[in-house]
């Protein structure tokens, strides 16, 4: 007897081999119907508060470079167009327990990771209450003990030494966390980052490298750095393991970072992600990028803007427009609160130069201060 197949009220016979595809087929769309989100273990409030921060990092982003061509701050640096792959990335990070050494871009992660609009402020008005340092760094370069996130230099490729030292640690002290280490495309060409992933991977030591590729080392464009045409390919070299994502899509970004995570967490090693991005601003406000890119390049790439993309999977999902405008519309009287807060607090003073430079302490011999 043939088996019957229903479809809303009504079935049908059919033959076996008919029926068993049928249902194959049947359950291979409620799969694929499934929001992508749910296939990756997040809610629909985790989207929300994924493109909250995109969303925050980028209206910061804007204001730091209105107020520079405002003349209120000397120098700025955009993160337009980098906010799907850092969220998305830092969305693995385990606040508080695992590590994280960020690049000097990274506002997205330090958002993620608790930082707030007034920290950023404090620190591109260089102000002696910015906790990061005191206003004696330029902008930034995070840090925060309690997220356990390094400080760094602004010297590219440095920070990949010091995230490897931590995983090193890790592992001796026999601990669960792991390290996420970040930089641009460009990071991966010194010889800090080769010496790095090398031992990293010799050791299997916990570390991620992520790596934000926007194709561009300042003026340098990517296929003038390196030969491959990715920089995950590089991760096989060492006998690790690499992952590309659509980093203009932040839970591609998630979801590629998640599996690189998985693949550490183990104990197989060190991983490498790359997230395919695109920066639309200027590398910082002291550079002219016509020089070196045309108008229609960005245009084109703005159509793939990240914050568009989610805004648009965020209203397939049934989220309406006026929830994202009354989201937006509390960042910015939160971002100008900010502003204001950190223009009336006090510059750093000439005679506290040489604090947390210097042992304050400890005897100084023959009355020198090292």
């Amino acid at each position: 007897m043939r088996p019957r197949i229903r479809f809303g009220a009504r079935s049908i016979n059919a033959d076996p081999t008919v029926a068993n595809s049928l249902r194959d087929t049947i359950a291979r769309m409620t799969v694929s119907a499934r929001a992508r989100h749910d296939a990756l273990g997040l809610s629909l409030d985790d989207v929300k508060s994924m493109y909250r921060k995109m969303l925050e990092t980028r209206m910061v982003s804007e204001r730091i470079l209105q107020l520079n061509r405002m003349g209120r701050t000397p120098f700025g640096a955009g993160t337009d167009g980098h906010e799907a792959a850092q969220v998305g990335a830092a969305w693995n990070i385990r606040r508080g327990k695992d590590w994280t050494v960020p690049y000097y871009r990274d506002m997205g992660v330090a958002f993620v990771l608790g930082m707030s609009p007034l920290e950023e402020f404090r620190m591109v008005l260089a102000k002696a209450t910015d906790t990061h340092s005191a206003g004696r760094q330029i902008l930034n370069q995070f840090s925060s003990p309690k997220d356990r996130i390094v400080t760094r230099s602004v010297c590219v490729g440095t920070e990949y030494p010091h995230a490897v030292g931590l995983a090193l640690a890790i592992r001796n002290l026999k601990e669960e966390n792991i390290v996420f280490a970040f930089g641009g495309d460009a990071s991966t060409s010194p010889g800090d980052f080769h010496e790095a992933i090398n031992f990293a991977a010799i050791y299997k030591l916990p570390v991620v490298f992520v790596i934000e590729n926007n194709l561009l080392a300042i003026s340098t464009r990517f296929e003038q750095q390196m030969a491959v045409p990715n920089v995950a390919d590089k991760a096989a070299g060492y006998g690790a393991r690499g992952f590309i994502a659509d980093g203009m899509d932040v839970l591609d970004s998630f979801d590629k970072t998640r599996q690189a995570v998985e693949h550490t967490r183990s104990g197989a090693g060190p991983t490498l992600v790359e997230l395919k991005c695109y920066r639309y601003q200027p590398h910082t406000s002291d550079d002219d990028d016509s020089r070196y890119r045309t108008k229609d390049e960005v245009r084109g790439w703005m159509a793939k803007d990240p914050l568009e993309h989610a805004r648009k999977y965020l209203g397939e999902q049934g989220v309406q427009a006026e929830e994202l405008q009354a989201m937006r519309k509390a960042l910015d009287t939160k971002i100008e609160a900010a502003i204001a807060q950190a223009e009336s607090e006090p510059d750093p003073r000439p005679e506290d130069a040489m604090k947390h430079v210097y042992a304050e302490e400890a005897p100084r011999p023959d009355g020198t201060r090292s």
